[in-house]
């Protein structure tokens, strides 16, 4: 004869199970090797489960190449769509050819760089995933830009709709957008030399055990020159999309970069072994020969 368990018992022994099936699950999506799960639950609070990542001795634990490949392209697709919903909804129409090859020639190195570091340095192309500043400086920056970038990247679209650069200015040749173009895809590939001169080239405004300052290749030109490299692509934005009266909403943003720089400078130099002396080697800030 076999008594009924206590109901106490029951409970443990179906959140045991639970776990365990949370455990299989977890494991299966996840697809990463060397991570083991840790799961806990208290009498009367519900089981929670936690992936601790087993990383080698003397470096960081890194996704796979897997995981952060997907994340890119999802990344991506979300960004195109609200390139195109930014971009075409304003202009009221798809043949806004000039947008089309500004987004080839840009959008799509960008997605492409991103894709190459998960193949050669995933560490990196994590880096370049993170988000969260850890300076109130750095948080307000990002919170009053974002409507005049928001601006800025809508303004284009209303340009070719109204034709205020063709009515108050003058037609923009398509010789010019091209040749903006290819500054935009240029800016790409200066950003591109500049993350594999520097592998903790990272998002945010931080320094990481072993770091160390960098004083050759584009780091040799200004400091640091990420920023010269996004100012590039935004003041060839307009122009490639032959929209001229649009060109100082774009130089506006020059402004937070500005002030994004100079908090980004004063913890390099109280985080960053050797910075202070690379400053005095090299003299731009963000434009070579102008400041």
């Amino acid at each position: 004869m076999e008594f009924p368990q206590p109901r106490r018992k029951r409970r443990m022994r179906v959140r045991s199970r639970r776990c365990y099936a949370v455990r299989a699950l977890i494991f299966l999506a996840s697809g990463r090797r060397g991570s083991y799960i840790l799961c806990r639950g208290g009498r009367s609070e519900p089981a929670m489960v936690q992936t601790v990542p087993i990383a080698q001795p003397g470096k960081p634990a890194v996704p796979s190449r897997t995981w952060l490949a997907a994340v890119i392209l999802g990344r991506s697709v979300v960004f195109s769509a609200a390139y195109c919903a930014l971009t075409f909804l304003p202009a009221g129409t798809w043949r806004f050819w000039q947008a089309w090859v500004f987004g080839a020639f840009y959008v799509l190195p960008i997605v492409a760089l991103l894709l190459w570091l998960v193949v050669i340095d995933p560490q990196t192309a994590q880096r370049r995933l993170q988000s969260g500043e850890p300076t109130s400086t750095q948080r307000k920056v990002l919170r009053y830009s974002a409507p005049f970038f928001l601006l800025a990247v809508l303004a284009p679209g209303f340009d070719y709709r109204f034709g205020w650069t063709r009515r108050f200015l003058a037609p923009v040749p398509a010789s010019v957008c091209l040749a903006a173009d290819l500054i935009a895809f240029g800016s790409v590939l200066f950003i591109a030399w500049s993350i594999f001169v520097n592998r903790f080239a990272a998002r945010t405004v931080r320094v990481e055990e072993g770091q160390r300052t960098i004083t050759s290749g584009t780091y040799r030109l200004v400091r640091p020159p990420m920023y010269f490299g996004l100012i590039l692509s935004q003041v060839a934005m307009p122009v490639g999309m032959a929209s001229l009266v649009t060109l100082p909403l774009f130089l506006l943003l020059i402004v937070f970069y500005v002030v994004r720089l100079l908090d980004e400078e004063k913890v390099l130099a109280r985080d960053l072994p050797g910075y202070t002396e690379y400053c005095r080697r090299t003299r731009w800030r963000l434009v070579p020969f102008v400041w």
